[in-house]
């Protein structure tokens, strides 16, 4: 390819994350004399145990529902691309926005939002539980591969948005407006690796974050027309997706069902992606930031959607609420896996040599107040099969 092509790799932004910068690793390593320290960071969750397991949890259906429904990991792989497309646009570090994409749902329980809230609830007297404080003890801790470190000592740009893509945790323009204190989690790690929680994280961070937003909606209403939860016709009144099915019909009055269908998911998503990219050139040349500190020390998010956007948005999740997430279907779904979640951890947490053996050694050579975190962080890292497998094997 000629260096004139549009298709050139475009010079990186000056508020781009450099990784020759990185702030390097918690455990000092010798660098690769072939990959950055992002792409490294990528390929170490790649390979994580933990980036398997999301091919057998789910988004919305259980494993058995059917092979065409979105797991973890599609969903990963799906955030992945349209995070890079985003980036490269806006001439940001594909490689760190890819890896941040990669890595967002590790933390996640079986069962998807029915687990976590159940995990949450039981472990209510023991610190709680949520999914964005288990990604960081996934890859900081509950990773046990490499010989010298606990978890995948990834670099500090790449922890620090895993930590913070949706925004500060802390300071005046902190995401997070309750009173809720940080997760034990958080706290541990930060005080020993200043994550700077006050701050907003990289450019490309946000973008894997946004790229999450439009990746779930629409993928979501996608496996929910395909389960035939919804139909087409039910989406007239939703206003983001109302003229794009109209534009569909009118260019394609003919069309099948499932073209219909990936048609206007397609463009749907071209015209997010379009929005997002808009709003970003122009809050960056509003910041006009020069650096990636810049960005991180900004009184706002850099990258986001139209206010049109973003209420449309809204109106989309308002939808797939309450045609889709609480649909029966979904519900008896979602009912068996918080029983099933809530009865393991009930036993394992009162008679700890229930637990397979790896773990039980451990619980059984442990200080007793760590067993609720231990029977959490075993739990949380089931598949849905290995879940119901596993409540099989103790309750018959």
């Amino acid at each position: 390819m000629n260096g004139d092509s549009h298709f050139d790799a475009p010079s990186p932004a000056a508020y781009a994350t450099d990784p020759a910068a990185s702030r390097g690793r918690l455990h000092s390593e010798p660098e690769s004399e072939s990959r950055t320290p992002f792409q490294r960071d990528r390929d170490r969750i790649l390979h994580s145990t933990a980036f398997r397991r999301l091919k057998h949890k789910t988004q919305v259906f259980v494993y058995h529902e059917g092979d065409h429904y979105r797991t973890r990991l599609t969903h990963s792989l799906e955030v992945a691309q349209i995070a890079r497309t985003i980036a490269r646009t806006l001439r940001l570090n594909e490689d760190l926005a890819e890896t941040l994409a990669l890595s967002h749902d590790l933390g996640h329980p079986p069962f998807g939002h029915a687990g976590e809230e159940a995990l949450d609830r039981v472990m209510g007297p023991y610190g709680g539980f949520d999914h964005n404080a288990q990604t960081l003890r996934v890859l900081t801790k509950l990773e046990r591969r490499y010989a010298s470190f606990d978890g995948l000592n990834l670099t500090w740009e790449t922890l620090e948005g895993a930590v913070k893509h949706n925004g500060p945790l802390t300071g005046p323009h902190a995401m997070n407006a309750t009173d809720q204190p940080l997760h034990e989690t958080l706290l541990d790690y930060v005080s020993a690796h200043d994550l700077e929680l006050g701050t907003f994280a990289s450019a490309e961070a946000q973008v894997a974050a946004i790229a999450d937003d439009i990746a779930y909606n629409n993928h979501d209403l996608d496996d929910g027309l395909r389960a035939g939860l919804f139909d087409l016709g039910d989406l007239d009144e939703v206003p983001l997706v109302a003229p794009v099915l109209s534009e569909v019909r009118t260019l394609y009055p003919d069309i099948e069902r499932p073209r219909a269908i990936h048609e206007t998911i397609r463009r749907l998503i071209s015209v997010m992606i379009t929005d997002v990219v808009t709003v970003s050139v122009r809050r960056l040349n509003e910041v006009e930031p020069t650096s990636v500190d810049d960005v991180r020390h900004a009184d706002r998010l850099v990258i986001g959607m139209s206010e049109e956007m973003g209420e449309g948005d809204r109106a989309l999740k308002e939808f797939l609420f309450a045609n889709m997430y609480r649909h029966d279907k979904v519900n008896q779904m979602s009912d068996r896996g918080r029983q099933v979640i809530a009865e393991i951890f009930e036993l394992y947490l009162h008679e700890p040599q229930r637990m397979p053996e790896e773990w039980r050694e451990t619980a059984l050579g442990s200080d007793p107040a760590t067993i609720p975190r231990l029977a959490c962080d075993f739990i949380a890292g089931m598949t849905d099969r290995y879940a119901l497998s596993e409540h099989e094997r103790l309750f018959g």
